[in-house]
C-alpha cells in the first residue's frame, strides 16, 4: 500500500465571496488529508482558483478592472479565508499562471496531434456563469439545467473533443474500477443520462472572446475552460515541464473532491482527457452534496446565505467545522437551521464533550490531586467491557474515514464520547471514593476517563485540531508519542499525568433564543 496520499479540490471561478456551501468541499478534503497525515502518510492537498472565461471578463469589466487584476484579488481573498479557516493546502494554483498555461497549451496540442480534437461550428445554448453549451432538449424551462439562469444562443467556429471515441472505454474503466466513483449511484447517473443516451463531441475552443489561453496553432481560439480548468490537478505537479518531480512522486491522486455540480465534468470529461495522455485515473473521485437551506439552495438574492468567516468569530474555527462536517452526509443533501446548528453546539458540544473533560478533570483533582492513577494491568468486567467497546469504535471510525463517509466518522466519534458519560454513571467514583476498599476500582474508573478523553482528543483532530490540543493539555498529555494515531490501540500507555488545577470549559453553552436570531438577522443581510 502506498504511504503517500495526493487529493485535490475543484478550483473555484472567482466569482464572490464563498458561503458556508462553497467552503464545504475545503473542509471535507482538508480532514480527509489531515487524517491521513495523521496516520504516518504523506499527504499533499492541491487547490486554487480557475481564472479564465467569458464569465470572468465580463465581470472584470464590470468592476472596472483588468481580468488579471480581478482574479489575483480575488485569489487573494480565498486564499485568507483558508487561513482563517486553518485548511492546509501544500499547493494553490491559479490558472492563470505561466506553469499552468505553458502546459495546457502543450497538452492542446498533443490532442490535435493524435486527432482527438477536430475543427468544427459549433451552435448551441449557452450558460455564462456555469461556461456550459446545452442542447435544447437538455434545457429546464428553456433555462440553464445547472443554475437556472438564462442562457444564449450561440455559434462560432470551435474545436471539438472527440468524446464519443472513449466512451466505451471509460465505461469498462467504470466497471472494472467500483472504487473510481463514490457514492456509487453517481456512476449510474453518468451512464443513464450522458452516456448511454449518447456522449456529445466537446466543445473546447471559444472565439467569441479572449480571456483565456490561446492556441498556439490557430490563436483567434482560446482554449475552453473544462480543458484548462482541469488539467491543473497535472499542472501544479509540473507535469510537461522541466521540473515534474512531484508529478512523478504524487500522480495519480488518491483522492479527488467536487461538488454535485460539477460530477459530469469530473466524472465523464476528465477521465477522457487522462485516458487521451496515456495517463492512469485518480484512484477515488468523491462527489459530496449541497448544503441547503430550508428554502432550497443558498442565495444572496433570497437572504438565506451563511458565511464561515460568521460562524468562526462568534462560535469558533472548530464548532464550525464540526457543524459544516456533521451537517452533510456525502450521498445526501444537508440543510443549515439557525436552530439545528445551536442545537448541535449545545448538545454535542457543550453537554456531551465538555462537560465529560470538566467533570472528569474535576474528578481526578477532588480525589487524586490532580495525578492520573496508574493503569492497574488488570481491568475489571466492567472496564474490560468499556476498552472493548472504544476500540470497536475505534476501528468503526477507520472504515467509515476509509470509505470518506465524514459526517458518519464523527457519529462514531460521538458514540465513544457517549459511552464514556455513560461509564462515569456506571462507576459511580463518588460512590467508590467514599471507601477505601474500592480504590483500585476508583482508580482505573479515573484513568480509564482520562484515557478516552486522550483517544477522544486524537480522533477529533483531524477536524477540531484547537480542541484536541486543549483536551490534551487539560489532562496533561505532553508525551507527543501519546498523541499518534498507533497510540489509540493501547490502554496502559499514560505514566505520570497531571490535569491542570481547574478545568476550562472547551464550549460554552449558548442561549438559545439568542443566538438563533442573531443567526438568522446575518443570513438576511446583504
Amino acid at each position: 500500500m502506498s504511504n503517500k496520499f495526493y487529493t485535490t479540490t475543484p478550483i473555484y471561478y472567482p466569482s464572490g465571496k464563498y458561503h458556508i456551501g462553497t467552503a464545504y468541499t475545503e473542509v471535507v478534503t482538508d480532514s480527509i488529508k489531515k487524517y491521513n497525515k495523521l496516520k504516518g502518510k504523506d499527504t499533499y492537498m492541491l487547490t486554487g482558483s480557475d481564472e479564465h472565461g467569458q464569465k470572468i471578463q465580463e465581470k472584470a469589466e464590470q468592476a472596472g478592472k483588468t481580468p488579471k487584476e480581478y482574479v489575483d484579488e480575488i485569489a487573494k481573498e480565498a486564499k485568507e479565508l483558508w487561513a482563517k479557516m486553518e485548511i492546509e493546502y501544500d499547493d494553490y494554483i491559479q490558472t492563470t499562471e505561466e506553469r499552468h498555461t505553458k502546459a495546457v497549451q502543450k497538452i492542446f496540442d498533443r490532442f490535435m496531434e493524435q486527432g482527438d480534437i477536430y475543427k468544427g461550428e459549433y451552435e448551441g445554448w449557452y450558460c455564462v456563469p456555469c461556461e456550459t453549451y446545452f442542447t435544447e432538449t437538455q434545457l429546464v424551462d428553456g433555462k440553464c439545467p445547472d443554475c437556472g439562469r438564462e442562457v444564449k444562443l450561440m455559434k462560432e467556429e470551435s474545436y471539438f473533443f472527440n468524446m464519443k471515441k472513449y466512451a466505451d472505454r471509460l465505461l469498462k474503466y467504470y466497471e472494472e474500477h467500483p472504487d473510481f466513483i463514490k457514492p456509487a449511484y453517481r456512476k449510474n447517473e453518468m451512464i443513464n443520462n450522458f452516456i448511454k443516451p449518447g456522449l456529445e463531441d466537446l466543445c473546447v475552443t471559444r472565439t467569441s472572446f479572449d480571456w483565456g489561453i490561446k492556441v498556439l496553432k490557430d490563436p483567434k481560439h482560446v482554449i475552453y475552460v473544462w480543458v484548462d480548468a482541469l488539467t491543473n490537478y497535472l499542472t501544479a505537479l509540473g507535469y510537461l515541464l522541466e521540473d515534474d518531480t512531484l508529478f512523478k512522486k504524487y500522480w495519480p491522486a488518491d483522492l479527488q473532491v467536487v461538488g454535485k455540480d460539477i460530477a459530469r465534468f469530473h466524472l465523464i470529461y476528465w477521465p477522457i482527457i487522462l485516458m487521451a495522455l496515456d495517463l492512469p485515473l485518480p484512484k477515488t473521485i468523491l462527489v459530496h452534496n449541497w448544503i441547503m437551506m430550508k428554502d432550497g439552495k443558498m442565495s444572496k438574492s433570497k437572504g438565506n446565505v451563511i458565511y464561515p468567516e460568521t460562524l468562526i468569530d462568534r462560535y469558533g474555527l472548530d464548532a464550525t467545522k464540526y457543524f459544516i462536517l456533521k451537517v452533510v452526509p456525502v450521498s445526501q443533501d444537508g440543510v443549515f437551521t439557525p436552530e439545528e446548528f445551536v442545537e448541535r453546539y449545545n448538545c454535542d458540544l457543550c453537554n456531551d464533550l465538555s462537560n465529560l473533560l470538566n467533570r472528569t478533570v474535576s474528578m481526578v483533582n477532588k480525589y487524586f490531586g490532580g495525578i492520573v492513577p496508574k493503569y492497574n494491568g488488570t481491568p475489571n468486567d466492567v472496564d474490560k467491557e468499556f476498552e472493548q467497546f472504544t476500540l470497536e469504535q475505534i476501528s468503526k471510525f477507520e472504515a467509515k474515514m476509509d470509505e470518506y463517509e465524514i459526517s458518519n466518522a464523527l457519529q462514531e466519534i460521538w458514540a465513544i464520547v457517549s459511552r464514556t458519560n455513560k461509564y462515569i454513571d456506571e462507576t459511580m467514583p463518588w460512590q467508590l471514593a467514599k471507601d477505601e476498599e474500592e480504590k483500585e476500582k476508583l482508580e482505573s474508573s479515573m484513568y480509564h476517563l482520562i484515557e478516552n478523553l486522550r483517544k477522544i482528543a486524537i480522533l477529533i483532530k483531524p477536524f477540531m485540531g484547537h480542541t484536541s490540543e486543549n483536551i490534551l493539555r487539560q489532562i496533561g498529555i505532553q508525551d507527543e508519542n501519546l498523541k499518534t494515531w498507533e497510540s489509540l490501540q493501547s490502554y496502559d500507555k499514560i505514566e505520570n499525568a497531571k490535569v491542570i488545577e481547574k478545568g476550562e470549559p472547551i464550549f460554552m453553552r449558548l442561549n438559545v433564543e439568542e443566538e438563533i436570531e442573531f443567526l438568522k438577522e446575518v443570513m438576511k443581510a446583504k
